[in-house]
């Protein structure tokens, strides 16, 4: 979920203060003014279990698609779920800070974005369950749960997904503009740096179906960049360096180059707009983490299936990913717990993965990792299994603070969009991220 859906990023993101999106991430009810919706039946409609455990989520993290819910339902008839699911991040992860303080109105299971994860570490601790006592710890990536824990050994978030990355596109839109086609030749092109994928975007534009454009969003070029960067916003002491990270500047700068261009749809990612721009073929490509697959096989819809396929990303990186914790505060801790270990078991992740390409966190999983045949038949059979699992084995492990996420929505959302929908120079993008950043760090 998230990513993404669903990475997750963010995406993750896609996120709080912005998206994966990953989170996250994703499998959304219909957006309402605040960009959330409930889902109040659990996935089965009855509403009968003895004990009801809801589950707060961002994005598309495909437990209900998969259905989690109403197989683990089935082995608890005493339980009834209910997800909780808000759309946007910037949105989510607000109103839990708000209700972790007040210690009540929290989900009974909370997801965290990767972006939020060491926020909730360092300053929302002691209004989570340590987990690390329920669990073999050793089923999850070390660095995974390594962010997830505090200074004391409390692991307070089971990790979900990750978000490695990949590229995904129109073969459709790319033929029509002269591109190669074939994921191994567009792989080559753009290998080993960000600004070869912009390079191919200015082949693209030269002669782009008329209404289309090469990219989404600059913001999902910075988004990827970065996420491959060893150092973004912390340093390996936990201090900020943002604004002299070499990291952001590489990333930063490949996304002005499509920003000033005219090969972005300069859309906003996870804004009802983007989700329109999937469906009606709008742009050529995506920087697209794992839990994105599933995004983009439902924001698309059935005019996209088989003209989408996948890449190889110009370079390792990582984009969302979330956790699953248990704040104290609810009444049914012990179920929630059991809820919350079952959801990011390996056998779990794996059933996710295989709707949806959310990529786990649990090693164990992935040499019994295969997408669905209607995930891999939507996306041309690409190789998703090894494309993902490719990245991930070489994604950096970067330093996280507690205000990862509010920075990079501030370059993200701020900076980038002056650019990109309100004809700023890229200094006066920069500049006005910087005033964003420094309100968020108090300086």
């Amino acid at each position: 979920m998230r990513t993404s859906i669903r990475r997750s990023q963010r995406l993750m993101a896609f996120a709080a203060v912005a998206a994966l999106t990953t989170g996250l991430l994703a499998g959304c009810a219909n957006d309402s003014d605040d960009g959330s919706s409930n889902n109040s039946d659990g996935g089965n409609g009855s509403g009968k279990g003895k004990i009801t455990l809801t589950i707060g989520t961002f994005g598309v993290f495909g437990y209900k698609q998969a259905g989690l819910y109403d197989e683990y339902m089935k082995l608890h008839p005493d339980i009834s779920i209910k997800e909780n699911v808000t759309t946007r991040t910037d949105v989510y992860w607000p109103k839990v800070l708000t209700r972790l303080q007040a210690g009540s109105g929290t989900d009974d299971v909370q997801a965290i974005e990767v972006g939020n994860i060491t926020e909730a570490v360092q300053t929302q601790g002691s209004k989570f369950v340590d987990l690390g006592k329920d669990v073999d710890k050793s089923q999850w990536l070390d660095w995974k749960n390594a962010q997830a824990t505090t200074k004391d050994g409390k692991l307070i978030g089971l990790g979900t997904d990750i978000g490695p990355m990949a590229i995904c596109y129109r073969k459709d839109l790319f033929k029509k503009a002269g591109l190669p086609t074939d994921r191994t030749k567009l792989a080559e092109m753009w290998k080993g740096d960000w600004s070869k994928y912009v390079d191919v975007g200015k082949q693209y534009m030269k002669k782009a179906p008329k209404g289309t454009k090469f990219v989404d969003s600059a913001s999902s070029v910075y988004n990827a960049a970065v996420g491959g960067a060893s150092e973004r916003y912390y340093d390996k002491d936990g201090n900020v360096v943002w604004d002299k990270s070499e990291g952001v500047k590489k990333a930063w700068d490949v996304a002005m180059t499509a920003a000033t261009s005219n090969m972005s749809a300069k859309l906003k990612q996870f804004d009802p707009t983007w989700d329109q721009g999937y469906a009606n073929g709008t742009f050529a490509s995506v920087a697209c983490p794992a839990w994105m697959i599933g995004y983009i096989e439902q924001k698309s819809g059935d005019s996209g299936k088989g003209q989408w396929d996948v890449a190889a990303a110009p370079a390792a990186s990582n984009w969302g990913g979330s956790f699953l914790g248990v704040p104290t505060a609810t009444r049914h801790q012990k179920e929630a717990v059991e809820l919350a270990k079952w959801l990011t078991a390996p056998a779990q992740q794996e059933k996710v993965f295989a709707k949806q390409a959310s990529f786990p966190s649990t090693p164990s999983a992935y040499a019994n990792l295969k997408p669905a045949a209607d995930t891999t038949a939507y996306f041309s059979g690409a190789p998703l299994t090894q494309i993902f699992s490719d990245s991930a084995k070489t994604i950096p492990a970067q330093p996280l603070g507690p205000k990862d996420k509010p920075i990079d929505n501030a370059i993200s959302d701020i900076g980038i969009l002056q650019v990109e929908q309100k004809g700023k120079s890229p200094s006066q993008g920069w500049n006005a991220a910087s005033k964003e950043i420094k309100d968020v760090l108090g300086q």
